[in-house]
């Protein structure tokens, strides 16, 4: 009697279940379209990456923005790309532009987000909704958020800023982080222009067991066309593995056999920074200079990525015993133990990968005639085929005090926090920022630049997935 007693609690706590949250195609036409409604080509680019962590991480990458605007090169940064806590941060900034900061601390960072989660482990409810699977859907987080900061905006609206901007999620069936782009939404017969920004985050921070999968359905009624580069690195040994992943995830959601249904949780769960996203533009872009495009590439003089890591030191209590980890400590364990290595892999191929970029731009930029420059870039005025200077920097809690070290490591991953411990994540980043190598590079090289002649106003245009640039 007690153990049918306990399999009928057992059955009414089952995990929350999300329904699909994408819609199908509309007119046959998948992945919708991206919208530029002003593009400044000049010759400084900024890309910044914000790492998982909950609303610490959220308050780290905020407080790199903010000691980016003391600094005047807000007006560069033409890419956020944002995982779990930071992919808050990268959706705000990229919806509301530099003029959303002065608002970001107190409409959300200091805020109660889980004002509408299931998240106290000694209920026995909410413990075996997540064992089950998850214990809370995607309503609750993504509902605050719309309530918030996103108020019910789009990926169209997100796209008028200008900033490009990447959420970043995990495929877990395909073991391979999911970018929430026109391209990925092609292969799934879907329009991104109408899905809420806020869905997007919501599986960006998907932690397992605290939420449920967040659910995609893989549509099949649609006019699609795989990529040239899917095509190419189908048959190319020398294809990355990372964009070999990509293509093979793709193609799954194309095979109703194989994917009727896409599973999405953290992106911390593949990559805790996101800059996978970028090993994959260039390693697609099948040209010396892709991602950026010609005209971009002759007028590019500096460039700096910039990673956010508020990643916090481990407790490793347990190991000063013989008995552990066990239970959920052990599942945290494996879990953390995954993201990190998945974590130091993916930003160690990005900077690899920008390295070789950078060695192929200035190898194309050279073999220009002069004639081809002057054309895209509208001048020979000051022309250096290699003047093109790239850094690429880890912000983090290293270089800190060990005093604030140790503050910042028991501020823990919630979506939750005090407001001290918020203000000390802000003030942790902007200290951070100016104390790193790279970053001190890159302002030191742009004192050193002279301006680009030539540079220009692009008038709007309609960008579809398969374009580059």
């Amino acid at each position: 009697m007690a153990a049918l007693g306990a399999g009928m609690f057992i059955a009414g706590c089952s995990a929350a279940v999300n329904e699909p949250i994408n819609a199908a195609s509309k007119d046959g036409t998948p992945g919708g379209t991206v919208t530029q409604t002003r593009y400044v080509v000049d010759d400084v680019f900024i890309g910044l990456a914000f790492s998982g962590g909950g609303t610490r991480a959220s308050s780290f990458s905020y407080g790199m923005l903010e000691e980016l605007r003391a600094k005047g090169l807000l007006k560069y940064v033409r890419l956020v790309s944002g995982v779990s806590g930071g992919s808050v941060t990268a959706a705000y900034y990229g919806l509301r532009g530099p003029k959303g900061l002065d608002t970001y601390r107190d409409t959300y960072l200091v805020k109660d987000a889980e004002t509408y989660m299931a998240n106290n482990p000694a209920n026995p409810s909410v413990l075996i909704k997540g064992i089950s699977g998850g214990a809370n859907n995607r309503t609750t987080f993504a509902r605050f958020l719309d309530e918030t900061i996103l108020k019910n905006a789009t990926f169209a609206d997100l796209q008028k800023s200008g900033i490009e901007t990447w959420i970043n999620a995990s495929d877990v069936a395909n073991n391979t982080p999911f970018l929430f782009s026109p391209e990925t939404f092609a292969a799934l017969c879907s329009d991104l222009d109408s899905l809420p920004l806020s869905e997007a985050v919501a599986a960006s921070a998907a932690f397992p067991l605290v939420f449920s999968p967040i659910v995609l359905e893989s549509h099949q009624d649609c006019d699609y066309r795989e990529p040239d580069w899917l095509t190419s690195a189908r048959n190319n040994p020398e294809a990355t593995s990372a964009l070999r992943a990509y293509g093979r995830a793709l193609e799954s959601y194309r095979d109703p056999e194989k994917v009727r249904y896409v599973k999405l949780l953290d992106g911390a769960v593949t990559d805790n920074f996101g800059t996978t996203g970028l090993s994959v533009a260039r390693a697609k872009s099948q040209n010396d200079f892709g991602p950026l495009t010609a005209k971009q590439a002759v007028q590019m003089r500096r460039m700096m990525f910039l990673v956010a890591n508020a990643g916090v030191q481990q407790d490793y209590a347990w190991t000063q015993k013989i008995e552990g980890p066990g239970g959920v400590e052990l599942a945290m364990s494996i879990a953390n133990s995954s993201m990190g290595a998945a974590t130091r892999v993916g930003f160690d191929v990005m900077r690899l990968s920008l390295d070789r970029w950078h060695n192929d731009l200035v190898d194309w930029r050279c073999g220009l005639s002069l004639p081809e420059v002057q054309k895209l870039r509208g001048s020979l005025d000051g022309w250096d085929c290699q003047d093109v200077k790239l850094f690429v920097g880890e912000v983090n809690f290293d270089p800190l005090p060990k005093d604030m070290r140790d503050k910042l490591d028991e501020i823990p991953t919630r979506l939750r926090l005090p407001e001290e411990q918020v203000d000390l994540a802000i003030a942790a980043a902007r200290q951070s920022t100016r104390l790193n190598a790279e970053f001190n590079g890159f302002l030191r090289s742009l004192k050193s630049a002279e301006p680009v002649s030539g540079a220009r106003e692009i008038k709007p245009r309609q960008i579809t997935p398969d374009q580059n640039g």
